[in-house]
């Protein structure tokens, strides 16, 4: 038993493309998708340190790096799909849960075992690194949906996945990288030449949050 094998499925993750089964200007695999949550994970820690927050920096890149490794073995299922009722979310992280622990027993050397199960256990939490996670994952479901209207995919399903997105962005229980998305980041979004009305897509959904 060797590491080899974790080393050769990550290639596996190049493969496995986000939002199976609809038209798309860009195709989006979930190994950059981890590298983009890292990236956007980095930033708001940075802005949430520099608002007086700790962050614990090396849970943090732990958990967006690794959070959606377990998708090598089942693939992304959509977000509509896996949110369809709390039993079949539930049942889905049971399932990947499962296969990551049978993966780890098989395929990582004893000693580091611990580790690895340390790791690879579900990110999302309470705790300000686990926040910062389903921020960042969120976050990039919403660039992934802007960048199709933005080019004019029709596709309905990118215009409730932009919305969506954005309205649990908006519920975060994150402050202070909440008000930068929505006074800095969300202003320039709109000012975008967009070939679906991307603006007004946006205020419908801060004029009913506010």
């Amino acid at each position: 038993m060797g590491i080899h094998k974790f080393f050769t499925s990550l290639n596996d993750l190049e493969r496995i493309f986000r939002a199976p089964g609809r038209f798309k200007f860009e195709e989006h695999n979930v190994a950059a998708h981890s590298w983009k949550v890292s990236q956007y994970a980095m930033f708001f820690g940075t802005l949430e340190e520099m608002n007086g927050a700790t962050v614990d920096w090396k849970a943090l890149y732990e958990k967006t790096i690794n959070h959606d490794f377990a998708e090598v073995f089942i693939g992304d299922i959509k977000t509509p799909v896996k949110h369809a009722s709390v039993e079949l979310k539930q049942m889905l992280a049971h399932v990947e849960e499962k296969m990551m622990e049978n993966f780890i027993r098989e395929e990582i050397p004893p000693d580091f075992q611990e580790v690895f199960f340390n790791r690879m256990k579900e990110g999302k939490d309470a705790t300000l690194e686990g926040r910062l996670l389903e921020f960042a994952d969120k976050l990039d479901q919403f660039y992934e949906s802007f960048a199709e209207l933005k080019r004019g995919n029709t596709d309905k399903e990118f215009i409730i996945m932009y919305q969506q997105a954005l309205q649990k962005l908006l519920k975060m229980p994150l402050p202070v990288s909440v008000k930068y998305f929505r006074s800095e980041i969300l202003q320039d979004v709109m000012k975008e030449d967009t070939q679906i009305n991307v603006a007004a897509l946006t205020n419908e959904i801060l004029n009913s949050t506010e």
